[in-house]
């Protein structure tokens, strides 16, 4: 019985407004399923990315340096890192150092759900596109039923057949090295590209 209720109450939208929010919250939960997933060193790695990309990081770096500087060079005050200021150096190459190792952590994570997104795009698309090859042999099937269509069209036939990811992937493949002037991997019996 829940399944059933779920089913009824699952994109009943009476506007475009309840469609586009049914989506939205659909892919708002998919995101916090994401964000809830991450480890400690992620969390991490984007709280130090996102912080170190804001105009805060900057100028909390440009008063300390300043004052870094300022202090170094100014006469009657004690210099604990005299020019060309070698502990400076030292402390922003370290700062580099890590700051570059937590946007890279970042970058993988960010990496990952864009990965996982393009898995979700590409099953959501190989299913409309079965729906859409069925829908159009249904109705090719009525149409010949009910004496509408005379003679066979051939790119009712083409676009009725199945679409197999992997000759895509192939098709695409052999087109860009075309491109480039490159000879196609891909031949068929007839030694034209699939």
């Amino acid at each position: 019985m829940a399944h059933g209720h779920h089913r009824s109450s699952y994109r009943q939208p009476r506007t475009v407004a309840d469609l586009t929010r049914e989506n939205v919250q659909a892919m708002r939960k998919l995101e916090q399923l994401a964000v809830t997933k991450r480890s400690a060193a992620d969390r991490i790695a984007e709280f130090v990315a996102r912080f170190c990309g804001s105009i805060t990081f900057v100028w909390i770096h440009a008063l300390v340096f300043g004052f870094w500087i300022g202090w170094n060079v100014l006469p009657r005050l004690p210099h604990f890192d005299p020019y060309p200021f070698t502990f400076l150096t030292l402390v922003v190459s370290l700062e580099a150092i890590f700051l570059s190792s937590f946007i890279l952590i970042s970058q993988n994570y960010e990496m990952r759900v864009t990965e996982r997104r393009s898995q979700l795009d590409l099953q959501i698309n190989l299913l409309a596109e079965q729906e859409n090859t069925k829908i159009l042999q249904i109705l090719d099937r009525m149409s010949r039923k009910m004496g509408l269509t005379e003679e066979d069209d051939p790119e009712i036939a083409v676009l009725e057949q199945a679409t197999r990811p992997e000759t895509l992937a192939r098709q695409i493949e052999d087109a860009l090295r075309e491109h480039s002037g490159q000879p196609p991997l891909h031949r068929d019996k007839n030694g034209a590209s699939p």
